[in-house]
């Protein structure tokens, strides 16, 4: 789902809310700059803090034993990274990796899981965006096993496109490699591919966004399929 709603905060969960609690929230967190490569927290760590991002990118990870990673969530203006908290349990079961430089606000977790219990309107935000992130997290799934490597690089580059508000962003094809769980070689095929088809300019790191509507169609299935899951989620 574009991310369109964040203009009055930065961040679509406070912007959804009436202007007192948006206000109310606001005052109870402290806006942190978020630096390419930060680990905001570990899995297995208990949370002190859940991050609003209001123009950075956070990747959601899943670690295992021989050190392999793969991108599990994506977090940006769209909602909370941390936001299991909400559910009562304090650990994480993901890594939090910034992987678009910005800011987020910051909020300690005893604040947030009171604001939560105090306002109907935030609980029904929050529950929202929890459903919409198990989608995003259950398509990605079924996303990695089935689909070419273009095709999912064409939907994670539409993902982060909705959430920076920004045609251009800094990706190495190692960390993409680590995001797609693909070989490194496997994501330099992709990005020739759609390089090719001029939906991309990719150089140094740097990915310029060409032309979004021909990247929707070269996406896979999986975009579109969460952005309607998210859209029917919003009228109930």
């Amino acid at each position: 789902m574009r991310a369109d709603r964040s203009s009055q905060y930065g961040n679509n969960i406070l912007t959804a809310l009436s202007p007192r609690e948006a206000a109310q929230l606001h005052a109870s967190c402290r806006t942190l700059e978020l630096s390419y490569g930060d680990v905001l927290f570990d899995a297995g760590d208990r949370l002190r803090h859940v991050y609003f991002p209001t123009s950075g990118l956070v990747s959601l990870l899943t670690h295992i034993s021989d050190g392999s990673s793969a991108e599990v969530g994506l977090v940006g203006v769209d909602g909370v990274a941390g936001v299991s908290t909400a559910l009562g349990v304090p650990l994480s079961p993901v890594q939090a990796l910034v992987q678009g430089s910005g800011y987020a606000l910051q909020m300690k977790v005893g604040l947030f899981r009171a604001a939560v219990r105090q306002s109907p309107r935030l609980q029904r935000e929050i529950n929202r965006y929890l459903y919409c992130l198990m989608a995003q997290m259950m398509q990605t799934a079924a996303c990695n096993r089935f689909h070419l490597v273009a095709e999912r690089l064409a939907r994670w580059l539409l993902m982060a496109h909705d959430r920076l508000h920004s045609d251009s962003f800094y990706l190495t094809q190692n960390f993409l490699a680590h995001m797609l769980s693909v070989r490194r070689v496997g994501v330099t095929a992709a990005a020739r591919a759609l390089r090719g088809k001029k939906l991309i300019s990719y150089s140094r790191g740097t990915i310029i966004i060409l032309n979004r509507a021909g990247l929707e169609r070269a996406s896979c299935e999986c975009y579109g399929a969460v952005n309607a899951i998210c859209e029917r989620a919003a009228l109930v």
